[in-house]
């Protein structure tokens, strides 16, 4: 056989075991052209999977360790309510079933089949251990669906309307009062917020997320690449909430931080590095004070968490500590990839001689984790209490960075060397490669999702309802390896429909609603799958449009999907008044993001001809006064563009605070770093005292009034 005979064979080989892996080898891309992933990303993504394939010999070994992931054994089985269940692997007839609440019953197979059996449905959705022999199983029975915002607000048709904040730009007064100035928006003030939008009539406050950044390095501090996605940034607890104003003044005093902490809660935009450090000064010596100071109660609730927490928290912890000793003589290598090596096993005997001798650090950060939980958990009980039939909307990111406590505590199940990004497509040409981490979907399947659940579950743990950014990841994903260019990545098709199922399943034992991100381009049938399984989509009023022309109408509010969020914008889109003044044009020119065939000048001309379209929307759905003139107005419209979207016929209808007060910037402007000051910003009005402006009273009753119309 020739060299090239040969090559060709092991391309062929290659390819199909890519396939087998679920890595999508032909794709077509955005432009509708057929691409074909070249054989070195394949090897390189197939290595990421532990699939070596750089020899023949390789291939077959790889191919056997895929056979081997196929073939049936006792794990988890995932079902739906009264559906059958198929049990592969064994030919038993008679089994236990112990259910959550301790009861046992018997089960008996309604019919062997070929390679298993097949047992009745259970109405209850739940989770259970089945046993038979010297077999065990866990079931995840998941109802069909998850609960809807019908099923929360026990309303046959509702019309729902809430508020999404950036978390960190919210304010409260403090009153001259250091202990006050947090610098940043915090539970406390989220707690007010939610009260003051309660009041409103608002059933919701969606929220930015609240993962754990990096408590020693404050200037990594997008919330979208977080150190954990399992537990939450510490700078937004509030000590007040549980040690005392008092007590909190008094450290302010001792360490001479009272006049800066006062100056940092008054700048327009925030100083994380300053404020982090001024932050943990204060909390190491709270946490000093605590320990020989604390009521026996809050001794015993600090344990309690440590104990509730187990083995994930203490693992954080851990690096935490680690990660802050690590720092300043690594500098910018601190990534745990580059600590000593008997460091960098969470669970070897190196970490955890380390925490005993330095026990004092790692229980400082599951200090300031039960303050952040407890402030959370507050801040979803004011809300509820004071009537939002939700609350808190929680946002799931889509990864964490490679070298934070997530992926350094769970490496069995992140693919640490590949990175989720986007293929090159009209707006990228290049292609994404976000920097982050993904889950393994073949560690997923092998160790019963236990990494998915975890992450769920502490998403949900103190909200009523999650954002999923990015929910096309439960479908495939966009996957770049390291070091490689976007256009050298390929699609990794996930466990779709049972990643769904659990999804549903916890969102059932929440009570939470559940919303994904599907924004852009989504593969043929995804959104009809989404909506089967209860999760509400997004819909935009930029993107919102219809039929064809010059500019392209906007589609009336009626029409626009019943299985879907409204919202007028996004963090990472402008504002109403920024979009109707070109703002977002004027920073895009500024910071050089024009693609090679726009000019400055065109898109200023196209934007004029979009603010008529939306104009005309607006007064031919009622939403303009009767006598308004055909033209559109100067200033942006935002009250009519809060009606028009409040008659969406979606049950809830989500509006950026940025557009209650009617700000020109927008939170987060994609493809910068520092050249824009991304998730910096404050709004001016303290949180509880927002809603009592009259120029925001005025936006709330027409997205009122257009909630109470809506078809």
């Amino acid at each position: 056989m020739t060299g090239e005979a040969l090559s060709d064979d092991y391309s062929q080989a290659l390819a199909q075991l890519a396939d087998r892996a679920g890595i999508a080898v032909d794709w077509t891309d955005a432009r509708g052209r057929p691409q074909r992933v070249q054989d070195d990303s394949l090897r390189a993504l197939l290595h990421a999977l532990e699939l070596p394939a750089g020899t023949v010999e390789q291939l077959r070994e790889s191919a056997g360790r895929l056979a081997h992931d196929d073939a049936p054994h006792d794990g988890l089985v995932i079902a739906e309510t009264d559906a059958p269940i198929a049990l592969s692997g064994t030919s038993e007839r008679s089994f236990e079933l112990l259910g959550e609440n301790g009861e046992t019953r018997g089960v008996v197979a309604d019919s062997v089949q070929e390679g298993g059996v097949r047992l009745p449905p259970l109405q209850a959705p739940g989770y259970y251990r089945l046993r038979a022999g010297s077999h065990e199983w866990t079931l995840a029975v998941a109802p069909r669906h998850c609960p809807g915002i019908a099923d929360v607000m026990q309303a046959g048709s509702p019309r729902a309307w809430g508020v999404a904040a950036q978390l960190y730009s919210l304010r409260r007064p403090h009153e001259a009062n250091p202990a006050r100035a947090a610098g940043l928006g915090d539970f406390t003030a989220l707690a007010q917020f939610a009260t003051a939008a309660a009041s409103q009539g608002a059933t919701a406050v969606a929220i930015s997320p609240v993962h754990a950044m990096f408590a020693a390095d404050p200037s990594r501090y997008s919330p979208y690449a977080p150190s954990s996605r399992l537990f939450l940034n510490t700078l937004y607890a509030d000590p007040c909430a549980i040690l005392g104003e008092q007590k909190v003044g008094a450290v302010l005093q001792s360490l001479g931080m009272g006049d800066e902490a006062m100056r940092l809660d008054d700048l327009p935009l925030i100083d994380w590095p300053a404020v982090a450090r001024l932050r943990m000064k204060v909390m190491r010596r709270l946490y000093d004070d605590f320990r020989t100071d604390a009521t026996p109660a809050q001794h015993a609730d600090l344990q309690g968490f440590r104990v509730a927490g187990g083995e994930p928290l203490e693992s954080h912890a851990r690096f935490e500590a680690l990660h802050a000793r690590h720092l300043p003589p690594l500098g910018d290598a601190a990534d745990w990839r580059h600590w000593p090596t008997d460091l960098r096993d969470p669970t070897g005997p190196g970490v955890r001689a380390w925490a005993h001798a330095h026990d004092k650090d790692v229980a400082f950060h599951i200090f300031l984790q039960w303050l952040a939980a407890r402030g959370l958990e507050q801040a979803q009980h004011s809300a509820r209490s004071a009537g939002m039939a939700i609350g808190l909307i929680g946002d799931l990111a889509v990864g964490t960075d490679p070298g934070g406590s997530h992926a350094w505590s769970r490496q069995a199940d992140i693919l640490g060397d590949l990175s989720p990004g986007a293929p090159p497509d009209v707006y990228n040409p290049l292609g994404q490669s976000w920097g982050l981490t993904a889950f393994s979907p073949r560690s997923l399947k092998r160790n019963g999702y236990a990494a998915f659940l975890e992450m769920l579950r502490a998403a949900l743990a103190y909200t009523g309802g999650l954002r999923i950014d990015h929910v096309l990841a439960l479908a495939r994903m966009w996957l770049v390896p390291a070091g490689a260019s976007p256009r050298e990545g390929a699609y990794l098709r996930y466990p779709m429909d049972d990643m769904l199922r659990l999804v549903a399943l916890e969102a059932w034992r929440h009570r939470a609603i559940i919303v994904g991100e599907n924004l852009g381009t989504v593969p043929e049938g995804f959104n009809d799958r989404i909506e089967r399984a209860g999760i509400l989509g997004m819909s935009v009023l930029w993107f919102q449009r219809e039929g064809w022309g010059d500019p392209t109408p906007f589609q009336a509010p009626q029409a626009w999907p019943r299985a879907s969020v409204a919202m007028t914008s996004t963090h990472d889109l402008p504002t109403v008044t920024g979009w109707w003044d070109g703002t977002d044009i004027a920073w895009r020119s500024r910071l050089q993001l024009l693609a090679e065939d726009e000019a400055e000048s065109s898109l200023y001309a196209q934007r004029d001809r979009d603010r008529g379209a939306l104009w005309q929307a607006i007064r031919q759905a009622g939403c303009a006064a009767p006598d308004a003139p055909a033209e559109p107005p100067g200033e942006a419209p935002v009250e009519q563009a809060l009606q028009f979207v409040g008659r969406a016929a979606s049950p809830l209808v989500i509006v950026p605070a940025e557009d209650l007060v009617a700000v020109h910037e927008q939170p987060n402007m994609p493809g910068t770093i520092d050249q824009h000051p991304n998730w910096r910003r404050r709004l001016e009005a303290n949180a509880a005292q927002l809603f009592d402006a009259e120029p925001v009273r005025r936006r709330v009753a027409a997205l009122t009034h257009g909630r109470s119309t809506a078809s």
